[in-house]
């Protein structure tokens, strides 16, 4: 017999059909239900895309402020999240919080549904409690960064959009319209793409028929790792450890030599690059001259050249949004939490796109254990194996 062809990582592999998000090859384009992520960064607010994604049309005006009106209407810290978020060891990786504070929502929500077989949820349902996580991120997020400082929580504003609201509630401060913008794009950029491992996570646990909160918790434990959501933490760690564009050479020499993998290139997607950096290191250099930090600049463009003339591997989108992140006032620890913030839209716009053509995901696997052997001892009911021969008289 023929031994089936393993497909580590399930790389190649299609497994469903989406009308959620794509990659253009023709245009190396990052599509949002067919718009260019590019085009969305330059004209559209976050709340317009996540309306995008969840419905598969951009809002008009009407449907935006109503949207815009739900989501101000979750924005709160509800004293009960908050009390559960203050469990966390605040040495804790604030992915922990997140994850914690997510599970608490779903479990209230959820309050007085007798049984799981109910718990999936009516399309309805779901885009309400998709609106109810897309609100209640930011305050999540934004309270975890003040907590590790020392500070109280901030209340959010009625009167600034999600990403104002949300750089104010991590800040305590409005941000400049320049920060805004940068933060709104990488919000936007990050939201979807296709069957990464979290979005594929959460369509995983769909597939069950489990709530769409129990999907968001399984994915925000897969964007924890370092190999997807958790790399650009990892940007900046090693911006830190090089320090100066001076040291690139020397720094990546060290590295390469002991086969270190280094963070923020490359993408198992992109062949010619990821076509969201540009988008990315264009917000990155308005944030450079708003913050007149231009050793940032030569630092990342110093080590982009070098190592893309050494290994012919481009930046991923995390290698700009680190430094960018970090120049608005971002903890290294809370870049991956903004992750969840920004891709909590397209996991569930893939919970709800699940749901409406389900089918259990279960793939097989090949066995390459130990042949079938026995315990020393072990005398067999033979009744049992009877009946297990014979299931149809046995009722089965």
């Amino acid at each position: 017999m023929t031994d089936p062809e393993i497909k580590k990582g399930l790389a190649g592999v299609v497994v469903d059909h989406t009308a959620v998000s794509k990659v253009n090859p023709e245009t190396n384009s990052l599509l949002y239900r067919g718009y260019p992520v590019q085009e969305l960064a330059a004209t559209q607010s976050f709340e317009a895309v996540a309306y995008l994604l969840w419905h598969g049309e951009l809002p008009t005006d009407e449907q935006l402020a109503e949207l815009s009106a739900e989501e101000r209407r979750h924005r709160a810290l509800e004293p009960e999240i908050k009390a559960v978020i203050d469990l966390v060891p605040v040495d804790a990786h604030p992915m922990d919080e997140v994850r914690t504070a997510v599970s608490l929502i779903g479990a209230r929500d959820l309050a007085g549904i007798d049984s799981v077989l109910d718990a999936s949820g009516s399309p309805e349902e779901n885009l309400a409690r998709s609106i109810r996580l897309f609100a209640a991120l930011p305050a999540i997020v934004a309270y975890g960064q003040r907590r590790r400082r020392g500070q109280e929580a901030v209340a959010p504003r009625d009167d600034l959009d999600y990403a104002a609201n949300f750089l104010w509630m991590t800040f305590g401060e409005q941000a400049p319209p320049v920060v805004v913008d940068a933060f709104n794009r990488s919000m936007i950029l990050y939201a979807e793409h296709s069957f990464n491992a979290s979005t594929f996570t959460a369509r995983v646990v769909t597939s069950t028929l489990s709530d769409l909160y129990s999907a968001v918790v399984a994915a925000i434990g897969a964007l924890k790792g370092p190999l997807h959501g958790g790399a650009n933490e990892a940007v900046l760690h090693i911006f830190d450890e090089i320090g100066s564009a001076d040291n690139v050479v020397p720094w990546l020499d060290a590295a390469l030599a002991s086969k270190r993998k280094i963070m923020g290139f490359g993408h198992r997607v992109y062949k010619r690059g990821d076509s969201r950096v540009p988008t990315m290191k264009a917000a990155l250099d308005t944030l450079v001259e708003h913050y007149d930090r231009p050793e940032v600049a030569a630092l990342y463009d110093a080590l982009e050249s070098e190592f893309v003339s050494r290994k012919g591997i481009y930046p991923n989108l995390d290698y700009p949004s680190g430094p960018a992140y970090s120049l608005i006032g971002f903890d290294t620890l809370t870049f991956t939490p903004l992750f969840v913030a920004a891709r909590v839209t397209g996991w569930t716009a893939h919970v709800m796109e699940q749901l409406a053509a389900n089918a259990l995901i279960r793939p097989l696997s090949a066995y390459n254990g130990p042949d079938e052997r026995h315990v020393d001892g072990y005398v067999p009911d033979t009744a049992a194996i009877d009946v297990a021969a014979r299931p149809e008289e046995a009722g089965a």
